[in-house]
């Protein structure tokens, strides 16, 4: 069991959050494979290498699947809103000291922030959090 929750922190590759990104957008976060080949742009990838990226989601415990019929439903595992926790967590530690002033200071110092934006973050902080 513990081993199944460690896979889940293992980061996405650019393939693998595509096709987690178009999971998470099919309503109630389930699909077909032919409903998540057409949230694709054209050229869309093989059928195979989507079906393999579906089984390497499912090992790292992304996805699930359903049988039905001579199908599979896919199901997202995680929610966007839990990856996204998770990998941005992971990039505080890694690269910030797990300081959230740092993170917010490094971005702050590259980005062009508009004054409203400043006070939108302000405003975040001020309410904890809450817009």
């Amino acid at each position: 069991m513990e081993k199944k929750k460690k896979e889940k922190t293992k980061m996405l590759t650019p393939a693998e959050m595509r096709v987690m990104q178009i999971l998470w957008s099919l309503p109630e976060q389930r699909g077909f494979a032919a409903d998540i080949m057409e949230g694709f742009d054209m050229p869309r990838p093989a059928l195979t290498t989507l079906l393999t990226f579906l089984k390497i989601l499912t090992e790292k415990g992304y996805v699930t699947s359903e049988k039905v019929g001579r199908s599979h439903r896919f199901i997202a595992a995680v929610s966007s809103d839990d990856y996204t926790a998770t990998y941005m967590t992971d990039a505080k530690n890694t690269f910030f000291g797990g300081s959230l002033a740092s993170l917010v200071s490094f971005f702050a110092q590259r980005e062009n922030l508009s004054k409203e934006e400043r006070e939108e973050i302000i405003r975040l902080i001020q309410n904890g959090g809450q817009s």
